[in-house]
């Protein structure tokens, strides 16, 4: 599991609710004046997810007003770009007489060196903040500098690219490792600062190893979108992306990998996933094994007991035997806790 802090205000008493969480996003980002019309019982969730020099945060609050000012910029400037992907809820931003909105699957982006005010909607709002050091994005400050304030969509293009890697990493941080922290952390940043020069057209002035990290994260995209196709080989995959099998050979094993044990890996864990979750339980394993590429259930069955040394009958039988017994369980408990208490004060 990544490294993880959780903040909540529902744990304070309401008065201090709103000054905790004005103190939290100082601290997460940057020094702010935060104004709220929820500030008598503000209600506020923070998960932080430390990523090495990247801190990723997922989080959901009350109607909120952003107000850095050139006074607070001066006093202290961690000098951080900051994006955002707005998840629930609407928002605005604003840089003197430059205003922008902002709607769902949006990203904003601002600059803790910079001025602004930025307003949420008066409704609840879910976010999943980045925070990453401005020397970090491989771009000439000035050049990095002109994505502060547009509104890049994360429905389409590098900007769907990067949500889709946020949210996923947001979501179940358990499949990694303390480990992985790092190597998250360049993922992530290769790909900002890929977002960032698609929205600048500034794509020329990448270095080359950036271009390459983001052409694996497009490509690992397209295998996840297509691991139900048997017929997924190197060969369609190096001409849906233009490139040569040879090329693509030589993205992967700069990352220590095969494409071929990358797709069977992700085949597997998919097909693991479904064979786990209790509400599948009735869908054949044959069923599961086609749906993640696998068209003869003899193949699957080889490659599952190689991989997990258990078969995926046995592994479903396992956890649906599990599943059953804890339900006991928990009717058992139910009894025991409706059951009168001979002792019980009325």
């Amino acid at each position: 599991m990544l490294p993880e802090c959780v903040f909540t205000t529902q744990e304070l008493p309401a008065s201090d609710r709103f000054e905790a969480w004005t103190e939290q996003l100082g601290r997460t980002h940057a020094p702010m004046h935060l104004s709220s019309e929820r500030a008598a019982d503000y209600l506020g969730h923070q998960r932080v997810i430390g990523l090495g020099e990247v801190t990723v945060w997922p989080a959901t609050f009350d109607h909120l007003v952003f107000r850095r000012t050139p006074k607070l910029v001066r006093q202290s400037d961690p000098e951080v770009f900051h994006l955002s992907l707005l998840r629930r809820g609407d928002g605005a931003a604003s840089w003197g007489t430059q205003q922008v909105g902002y709607r769902i699957d949006d990203f904003h982006v601002n600059c803790s060196s910079r001025s602004y005010e930025i307003s949420t909607g008066p409704d609840p709002v879910t976010i999943i903040g980045v925070e990453i050091p401005r020397t970090a994005v491989d771009l000439t400050a000035g050049r990095a500098y002109g994505v502060v304030g547009r509104r890049i969509s994360g429905r389409s293009g590098m900007g769907a690219l990067l949500a889709r890697l946020l949210v996923q990493l947001t979501s179940d941080t358990s499949s990694y490792r303390p480990a992985d922290t790092e190597r998250l952390g360049r993922v992530v940043t290769d790909l900002v600062t890929a977002v960032f020069a698609h929205a600048l057209d500034a794509d020329p002035h990448l270095p080359p190893e950036t271009h390459a990290r983001t052409l694996v994260l497009r490509i690992k995209s397209f295998v996840g979108r297509h691991l139900g196709d048997p017929d997924l080989t190197p060969d369609k995959i190096a001409a849906a992306h233009h490139i040569s099998r040879s090329y693509l050979y030589r993205l992967f094993q700069d990352e220590g990998l095969t494409v071929a044990s990358y797709i069977r890996d992700q085949r597997l864990a998919r097909a693991r996933r479904d064979l786990t979750d209790p509400g599948l339980g009735k869908l054949p394993v044959h069923a599961v094994a086609a749906r993640w590429g696998y068209p003869r259930p003899g193949d699957f069955t080889r490659a599952f007991r190689t991989a997990h040394g258990i078969t995926p009958s046995e592994l479903r039988h396992q956890v649906l035997s599990r599943t059953s017994v804890d339900a006991t369980h928990i009717d058992v408990d139910a009894v025991r806790t409706t059951s009168p208490e001979p002792h019980a004060h009325h």
